[in-house]
């Protein structure tokens, strides 16, 4: 389990300036993220150019790193906000550019000729030749399509001379090649390419029962087989009440992989989620950390493994499609076609913000009880919690904290919370 690498990059997601934080109060080496406009993540994403200025001050002050996503593809609406936002990267600093469309590409390297910029997997890089090709248009990293295979990671690196490799270690796969899809637009005329996918092929199907389906009473399941016009591949497709996934990826889970990963090359391992909470980020940044660290430490293989094994149940404890190795190992991944998402053990219900005296401050997300199972999630550890006391806002004493509103709420714990902490019930 050589490493042949000094240090290991552990790059997280940032969705907005409060989950960057998170990101790299938990492990994280380097973060990216963008400004809805121009980057692949229109919803959910609360930045700003403001918030990207504070975000790299906070970045560098913590002496992390951090990119900026500008890897839509581009249309001439576009190009004239592109060179001003392209300016406004250079004046604040950043990292480097994370970027797909090759006219982007041209007016980085014109407004900001030493800028370091990194292919985004939009861009599909699956080949020796295209690494290189694009090595030769000045990218200094590429961030490798998905649906390579270690071996294919390995071939790469061996036949390839400085050039950073970036590889996807965990998050949502797509069902279309690297996220390259037109079905957002088709349907419902939001298009993914410009970062503002509805995610089709996340929803459940029905077919209106005709005389192609057969009914099987004992367990009320539809029944068909699908095959295409010139009958080369079959695909049999179950419905029951719940509905059907066609389209619906497992999620990327790759923790028993990453020496694997880091011995063939990979110098940036690269977390999915920008969309996703705080309490996800945190959780799936610090296994990622915990294992990292562990290999780089040169632990035994007996230790590590041990490690995993904690971390893996950590994994599972979130919400998820189910996980699989993706394109990893050479195989096509599997698809989740019975149900949605995996029903976690627990459920996230609050930051904690600070502390006044024998209270802590809490951000609640979800409801919280007097006498809920609570465990207080940390950087180093988790660690089991009792609610003594809840107050609201006005100080009030309540036996109910909910979420969904700005106010927040003071809890007395029986020990006082470190700002940051992130707090989880039992709900299974």
């Amino acid at each position: 389990m050589k490493n042949k690498f000094n240090k290991i990059e552990l790059l997280a997601p940032a969705g907005s300036l409060e989950k960057l934080k998170y990101a790299i109060a938990y492990g994280a080496d380097a973060v990216y993220c963008g400004i809805p406009d121009f980057s692949l993540r229109v919803r959910i994403n609360h930045f700003s150019e403001k918030d990207l200025a504070k975000a790299v001050e906070y970045t560098h002050k913590h002496k992390k790193k951090i990119y900026a996503t500008l890897n839509i593809y581009a249309h001439n609406r576009h190009l004239e906000k592109i060179k001003k936002h392209i300016l406004f990267l250079k004046k604040i600093k950043v990292d480097g550019i994370i970027a797909s469309d090759p006219g982007i590409i041209s007016l980085i390297q014109k407004y900001w000729s030493d800028a370091e910029i990194h292919l985004s997997t939009q861009a599909n890089a699956t080949n020796i030749e295209a690494v290189n090709f694009w090595k030769k248009q000045g990218i200094k990293r590429i961030i490798l399509a998905r649906e390579i295979s270690l071996s294919e990671i390995k071939e790469i690196k061996r036949k390839t001379k400085n050039i950073e490799l970036e590889y996807f270690i965990h998050g949502a796969m797509c069902m279309s090649y690297s996220g390259r899809c037109i079905l957002s637009k088709w349907m419902t005329d939001r298009s993914a390419n410009l970062g503002d996918c509805s995610q089709p092929c996340r929803w459940k199907y029905y077919k209106i029962p005709s005389s192609n389906f057969q009914v099987q009473s004992e367990s009320d399941i539809l029944c068909a087989s699908v095959v295409d016009d010139q009958k080369r591949f079959e695909m049999n497709v179950e419905e029951d009440k719940h509905g059907t996934y066609f389209f619906n990826s497992y999620d990327m889970n790759l923790i028993e992989y990453i020496d694997n990963l880091m011995n063939a090359g990979i110098i940036s391992l690269k977390i999915e989620g920008r969309a996703k909470s705080a309490y996800y980020l945190a959780i799936v940044t610090r296994a990622y950390r915990a294992v990292i660290d562990a290999i780089e430490n040169k632990l035994s293989k007996k230790e590590v493994a041990k490690i995993i094994k904690a971390q893996k149940k950590e994994l599972d404890n979130l919400v998820h499609r189910g996980y699989s190795i993706g394109f990893l190992l050479g195989c096509e991944p599997e698809h989740n076609f019975e149900n949605r998402n995996n029903i976690a053990k627990y459920q996230f219900v609050g930051e904690v913000e600070g502390s006044e005296g024998k209270f802590n401050v809490l951000r609640v997300h979800n409801q919280v009880s007097l006498g809920d199972k609570l465990e207080a999630i940390m950087p180093e550890k988790n660690i089991p919690i009792e609610i003594k006391r809840i107050l609201d806002y006005n100080k009030k004493e309540v036996n109910i904290a909910n979420g969904g509103h700005k106010n927040r709420y003071y809890f007395e714990f029986d020990q006082v919370l470190e700002e940051m902490s992130l707090v989880r019930k039992r709900v299974l």
